[in-house]
């Protein structure tokens, strides 16, 4: 399996860098993995919905730039489909069944994801209705990789 991670915006802050290292040190064991990470644009002060939807058209062509046309397209979403860690392997598995092996996942900037890439997106998945930084997101969908890996070979780790 081959797993892309696009995000919009740089990590930073060193305890970030270093959670996002280390599960993509466990990731490599089960998966290819990259991570992208694409500039964001900066917000004017005030900016007003026509101002948001600029910047989210502008991160949307850096990301679509990023993605191959044969990849599939995971976007993360407030309104996508939530599953528990057990389905989301069973997700994972489907894909690896149908030949999909060449996964990307989406994380938009903190305005959201532009209408192109939601467009382009084959499947939209959500952690929940919170919000939560991008640099946290980062992290948890590496870790419920990490975790989809382990549940699919019986490994422990998944309680």
């Amino acid at each position: 399996m081959k797993l892309t991670m696009i995000t919009v915006g740089k990590l930073k802050e060193k305890y970030w860098l270093d959670a996002v290292k280390e599960y993509q040190k466990r990731i490599s064991k089960y998966a290819k993995i990259e991570l992208v990470e694409v500039a964001d644009e900066k917000e004017p002060n005030n900016a007003g919905e026509k101002d948001l939807e600029q910047i989210k058209d502008k991160e949307a062509e850096r990301i679509l730039s990023k993605i191959k046309e044969t990849q599939h397209v995971v976007t993360l979403e407030i309104n996508g489909k939530e599953y528990t860690s057990e389905k989301l392997a069973r997700e994972y598995q489907r894909w690896m069944n149908i030949g999909k092996s060449d996964v990307v996942f989406v994380i938009g900037g903190s305005n959201g994801i532009g209408d192109a890439v939601k467009k382009r997106s084959n499947q939209e998945i959500s952690f929940g209705s919170l919000t939560y930084p991008h640099q946290m997101m980062k992290v948890m969908l590496l870790e419920q990789l990490f975790r989809v890996n382990k549940i699919l070979r019986n490994e422990s780790y998944h309680k």
